[in-house]
C-alpha cells in the first residue's frame, strides 16, 4: 500500500498528497526583511507540495536572530508575502507560514536601539551564533548576546505579537501559521527545565508554568484565525543552542501533547534533530506521543521515500516532511514518486546570496537527455 502520495484533510486544509516542505532558512530577503519576486519564485517551484511551511518568519524586530529572513510585522511584508501565497495557490499548492521568535539567539546588532535580546531567563546560550553584524558592520555569524529576562507583562506583549503577525499571515493569502516553538528558541527556552528557572508563573519545575507560555499564545492565535489554520512545531528532547537534559523530560512533552490534543490544532510538526547532528528523538517516544495526541501528527528529520511510508504505515505519523530535498529538489513529490534520482544540495548556497542554489536548481524534465 502506497500513502505518501494520496490526499489528505487536516484542520481547514486539503492536501494532494502527505508530503511537507519543511521550514528552512534560506536568508535572501534584503531591504526590509520582504519576500520578494525571488521568494514567490522558489515557492511557486515546490508547489506539488502537500504542504509548504515557509522558512521562520520573524513576529517583530525583537524576533529576529538572522540577517535577511522575511518579516511578517510590517505592513510591505504582508505585501511582499501575498505574491509568494498568489504565486504558490496559482499552482494548485497550500502553504503556510512559520512564525519565529529567536529569544536569546540574537545580537544586539539586531535589536531596536542596540537592546539586548530577551529569554525567559538571563542566561547566554554557550557556543551559539546567530547572523548578524560585528564591531565593523560587517555581516556574518557573531557570537549571541546576552539575554535579558522578560517580565511577566512583556510575555504577554509577546503573546500579542503572535496574533498580530498570525492576522497578517491570513492578509497575506496564507493558509495558516505554524507557531516555532522548536530548535532552541524563545518558546522552548520556557518549555526548558534545565534553563527556565524563573520563580513566576511562567517557570520553574512545574509542568504547567513551563507550557503557560506556548499554550497562552497557541490559544491566542488560534482565537484570532482559527485552530484549524494554526500548527505547532516542537523539538521533544531537543538540543540545539544550548539545551540540556532536564527532570520530567518526557513528561514535559507528554504534557504538552495531552494539551494539544484538546486544542483541535491544524497539525503538531515534530523535529528530529539527529540530522542537524544532534540525538534523536528516543525510541517508543513518537509511540507515546501518539496516544496523548490523536489529532495530524508531522515529522521531520532524514526521511527517505522508504522510511517515510514505513512511518505512514505504522500510523506513526500521517504527514511527512522533507528539509534539505527540497533545497535541490523542486520537483520532490515527481522524483519521488517516480523514483527518479535527486540533485545534491549545494552547501555553500543554502544561506544568502541570490538565484544560484535557490531558484535555479533544475526540474527532473531539464536533466533528461
Amino acid at each position: 500500500m502506497n500513502k505518501l502520495f494520496n490526499s489528505y484533510s487536516t484542520g481547514d486544509i486539503t492536501l494532494a498528497n502527505r508530503i511537507v516542505m519543511a521550514p528552512m532558512t534560506r536568508s535572501r530577503a534584503r531591504t526590509g526583511d520582504i519576500a520578494d519576486d525571488l521568494t514567490a519564485k522558489y515557492y511557486c517551484q515546490r508547489a506539488s507540495a502537500g504542504l509548504i511551511i515557509t522558512e521562520g518568519s520573524q513576529i517583530s524586530i525583537q524576533a529576529q536572530g538572522y540577517l535577511y529572513t522575511p518579516g511578517i510585522y510590517s505592513t510591505e511584508q504582508v505585501e511582499g508575502w501575498k505574491k509568494t501565497t498568489q504565486a504558490v495557490h496559482k499552482k494548485g499548492g497550500k502553504i503556510f507560514i512559520q512564525l519565529w521568535h529567536v529569544g536569546r539567539i540574537s545580537h544586539v546588532s539586531l535589536q531596536e536601539n542596540g537592546e539586548a535580546p530577551v529569554s525567559s531567563v538571563a542566561v547566554s546560550a554557550k557556543n551559539s551564533t546567530c547572523y548578524a553584524y560585528d564591531e565593523n558592520g560587517v555581516a556574518g555569524p557573531i557570537k549571541v548576546s546576552p539575554p535579558r529576562a522578560l517580565s511577566s507583562n512583556e510575555i504577554g506583549s509577546i503573546v500579542q505579537d503572535y496574533v498580530k503577525a498570525a492576522k497578517n499571515a491570513i492578509d497575506a493569502g496564507f493558509d495558516g501559521v505554524e507557531i516555532h516553538a522548536a530548535n532552541g528558541y524563545l518558546i522552548e527556552q520556557f518549555i526548558n527545565g534545565a534553563l527556565n528557572t524563573r520563580d513566576d508563573e511562567y517557570g520553574g519545575e512545574s509542568i504547567e508554568n513551563r507550557l503557560r507560555f506556548v499554550l497562552e499564545l497557541t490559544d491566542a492565535v488560534s482565537q484570532a484565525i482559527g485552530a484549524g489554520r494554526t500548527g505547532i512545531r516542537l523539538a521533544p528532547f531537543g538540543r540545539l543552542f544550548d539545551m540540556h537534559p532536564f527532570n520530567g523530560e518526557e513528561d514535559t512533552w507528554l504534557t504538552l501533547a495531552a494539551e494539544l490534543a484538546t486544542r483541535e490544532l491544524s497539525y503538531v510538526h515534530l523535529s528530529d534533530q539527529q540530522t542537524l547532528g544532534e540525538q534523536a528523538i528516543p525510541e517508543g517516544f513518537i509511540e507515546k506521543f501518539r496516544k496523548a495526541y490523536d489529532g495530524t501528527l508531522i515529522i521531520a528529520g532524514g526521511f527517505t521515500k522508504q522510511l517515510a511510508e514505513k512511518y505512514l504505515l505504522e500510523e506513526k505519523a500521517d504527514l511527512i516532511a522533507f528539509g534539505r530535498p527540497y533545497i535541490a529538489n523542486p520537483d520532490l513529490v515527481e522524483r519521488l514518486k517516480n523514483d527518479w534520482p535527486l540533485n545534491e544540495v549545494n552547501r555553500a548556497t543554502m544561506y544568502g546570496g541570490s538565484e544560484e542554489g535557490y531558484t535555479d536548481y533544475p526540474f527532473w524534465t531539464a536533466n533528461k537527455s
